[in-house]
């Protein structure tokens, strides 16, 4: 199905683009290495069940909450166009 001057299949190629580029983008932030015994922002002990569940932790569960709450905000962008974009 084409839509106005797009090719054929590019709206699911744009679909699949971001979808893919949200998976890196996880992939690349999941932790690596040893955890730590001390959150690197705020000192504070990380508890021991936090570093067994998830190696490689870095932050305690307050400063990780924090740092996902301002991911949220800026994170994602629309790639398709509005209408009034497509028109001009």
């Amino acid at each position: 199905m084409a839509t106005g001057w797009a090719q054929d299949g590019a709206v699911q190629d744009q679909i699949d683009d971001t979808v893919d580029e949200a998976v890196q983008r996880a992939r690349s932030r999941l932790p690596k290495g040893e955890s730590l015994t001390h959150c690197e922002e705020c000192d504070q002990p990380i508890l021991e069940a936090r570093r067994k569940a998830l190696p490689g932790v870095r932050l305690c569960v307050a400063c990780q909450t924090q740092l996902d709450k301002a991911d949220q905000r800026n994170g994602g962008f629309n790639r398709r166009g509005s209408k009034d974009s497509q028109l001009r």
